[in-house]
Order: structure tokens, then C-alpha cells, then sequence
């Protein structure tokens, strides 16, 4: 397992600084939410991405790609019943995976839970439905990019769309790709019924990705959630992707997140079996 953390993290910190912070504390791996870049992808400029890139690189970190791919966009819409707003929404994932490619990535991670929660008369089938319509407009440009999507499940703090890491599979299947497979959250997790390893076991074959998050929101080990376990069962299925450190409460401050949080898990890999 690799070590990574996602940029945003760092929120005002210059790209350099937060870099060179993130190498010192130990990651090996960047993950960036392109907003942090630019909030309308198509405004990244190939100059825009090869400096990042660089950047990145230069600091000792490989980019290992995108998750809050819709947030802060506008005329995007994942389940919408909208056939113009799906065919846009499509073509702009497709301008991501170009993204992520130009940035030496290969995951996306697909979270955006404002761009995808139940509208009006749409029910959570036909919201699959939608999704996977979409995502299928996509996948030949990802293919080509060499990148792949990866679906996150979030609990029902963030929405009421794809909740569970079993519909995140369900949709994997319907979009029938190989570079659509399923992304795994800590926090999002905890919020189901079954255990977290019992999830990641259940969900084996189709683990791309994986985020490290507390339910309180804050980094691992800032909360009551033991990761000893859970990254026990991710090597017992030979997991040896990214684990990457998201956060969503910046109460401790960058330095605390950034450097608690891997401390914390290299501290659990060191009790490994």
C-alpha cells in the first residue's frame, strides 16, 4: 500500500509549499481536486497542467489523480432526467479523464454528491439508469487516457444516491467497463450496516481506490475509528493501490492533518501481520 493525500488539504497553502509539506511528512502520492486548480476544467491550460505536474513531481510526489470531479461546477448533472444536461455532463467527464492523464494520473474518483443526489421525480433506479448513460459517454476517452473511474458511495450525510458500496458495484456492472470499478471511503463506510471489513472484503474485485477519513471528518486516527483492522484486510487481499488521506474538518490545522494522519498509519501498517 502507497500513501498518499489529497491536495485540497492544504487549502490556500502555494502548490510548491503544500507539495514539498506533503513529501516531508512522508507521501509518496498526490490526489488533486481540480478545483484547486481551476473550478471549470476546460480553463486548465496544457501550460497549467505540465507546471502542476511538474510541480508535483519535482517535490518527490506522483500524481495519482482526481476526486471531487463536479464540485463548484456549473450545468452538471450526473442523474439528471435532462438528456442535454447528461450529454454535457458526459462530455466534461471526458475533459477530466484528459485532465487527469495530463497530470500523470490514472483514477478519477467519482464522489460529487451535489451533482448526483435524487431530483424531483427521479427514483434511485432511474438515477442509475442516468448515471450509467453518462459514464458509458465517457469511458472511450478514459480508455484512451489509460484512466480509470472510480465510483465512491457516500453515506447519507452527504446524499441519497448510491449510498452503499453494494450499488456502487451494481453501477460498475451496468456501465460494464473495465475502467469503471469502485472507489472506498473510511468515513462513508462507517455509515453503513456491515462492518467496514466486511465491506472491503465483499467488494474484493473491484477496489480501485481508497480513502483514509475518520467519521468525524477529520484525518485517521483523529477519531474513534480503529485502521489497524482495515488495513490488515486490505493486505490480506493484496491490496497494493493508494491509500489516500481526505479530510473534511480543518479545525487541527494542515500541519496536524497532514503530518497526524500518516504518522498514524504508518504507525497501524507497523502492526500488521
Amino acid at each position: 500500500m502507497k500513501l498518499a493525500i489529497c491536495n485540497e488539504t492544504f487549502q490556500e497553502w502555494p502548490f510548491e509549499k503544500a507539495f514539498a509539506f506533503a513529501r516531508e511528512c512522508g507521501y509518496t502520492g498526490v490526489e488533486f481536486a481540480p478545483f484547486t486548480i481551476n473550478k471549470d476544467a476546460y480553463k486548465i491550460t496544457a501550460e497549467q497542467r505540465a507546471q502542476v505536474r511538474k510541480q508535483a513531481e519535482d517535490a518527490g510526489l506522483e500524481p495519482i489523480g482526481l476526486h471531487w470531479l463536479l464540485a463548484f461546477t456549473e450545468g452538471y448533472y450526473l442523474t439528471s432526467p435532462d438528456a442535454d444536461v447528461r450529454q454535457k455532463t458526459g462530455d466534461y467527464l471526458a475533459e477530466l479523464a484528459r485532465l487527469c492523464r495530463d497530470l500523470g494520473g490514472k483514477v478519477l474518483v467519482l464522489g460529487s454528491p451535489m451533482q448526483r443526489n435524487l431530483l424531483p421525480g427521479v427514483d434511485h433506479d432511474q438515477a442509475m439508469a442516468n448515471a450509467t448513460e453518462v459514464i458509458k459517454q465517457a469511458i472511450p476517452v478514459m480508455a484512451d487516457c489509460g484512466v480509470t473511474l472510480a465510483l465512491e458511495p457516500l453515506g447519507p450525510e452527504e446524499g441519497d444516491f448510491l449510498r452503499t458500496a453494494e450499488l456502487g458495484i451494481q453501477l460498475a456492472e451496468m456501465v460494464d467497463s473495465p475502467n469503471c470499478r469502485l472507489h472506498l471511503d473510511v468515513k462513508a463506510m462507517s455509515s453503513e450496516e456491515k462492518p467496514i471489513v466486511d465491506i472491503i472484503r465483499d467488494s474484493t474485485n473491484w477496489i480501485e481506490h481508497f480513502h483514509a477519513n475518520d467519521a468525524n471528518r477529520r484525518g485517521p486516527g483523529m477519531g474513534e475509528i480503529d485502521f489497524v483492522p482495515i488495513l490488515q484486510t486490505l493486505k490480506d487481499l493484496d491490496y497494493d493501490g493508494w491509500v489516500s488521506v481526505e479530510v473534511f474538518d480543518y479545525e487541527p490545522g494542515v500541519e496536524s492533518l497532514a503530518k497526524d494522519s500518516i504518522e498514524y498509519l504508518k504507525a497501524c501498517l507497523e502492526k500488521l501481520a
